[in-house]
């Protein structure tokens, strides 16, 4: 049986362990190319060392740099200037979607109302509004 085509590279960011195996597990289920990361710090250096995912999802209450912190380098250094960039935290206040808009993301998933499985579909989903753009 031949392999399914790989949708995209995809780059989960989460400090919660079982969380991020479950996100990854559903993303490759999907065909997606998942690479994870439990801290923005090594994440960052993943993308200085030259990996470029095609769609990058962030935590935002995370140690050491937070996600915001996170967005603002990727932003500053223009690391992946054409990489979908969606937050998935708790986080929800409007306060908190428009100062990660802001910084670039194009979305914000609220973990606690989506299961991992409606997070892969809210990725597809903003994967085809970010094409039609």
């Amino acid at each position: 049986m031949e392999k399914e085509k790989t949708i995209c590279k995809v780059m989960i960011i989460d400090d919660d362990a079982f969380l991020l195996d479950m996100y990854a597990l559903k993303f490759t289920q999907k065909n997606f190319e998942v690479t994870t990361s439990s801290g923005t710090l090594d994440a960052l250096e993943k993308i200085r060392a030259g990996y470029k995912p095609e769609v990058l999802l962030v935590d935002l209450v995370m140690p050491n740099m937070d996600g915001f912190q996170f967005l603002e380098q990727l932003k500053k250094d223009k690391l992946i200037p054409n990489t979908l960039l969606l937050v998935l935290s708790n986080l929800s206040q409007s306060e908190d979607v428009e100062k990660s808009k802001q910084l670039g993301a194009s979305g914000h998933i609220v973990k606690a109302s989506a299961t991992p499985s409606e997070v892969v579909d809210r990725v597809l989903e903003e994967m085809k509004k970010s094409k039609k753009t």
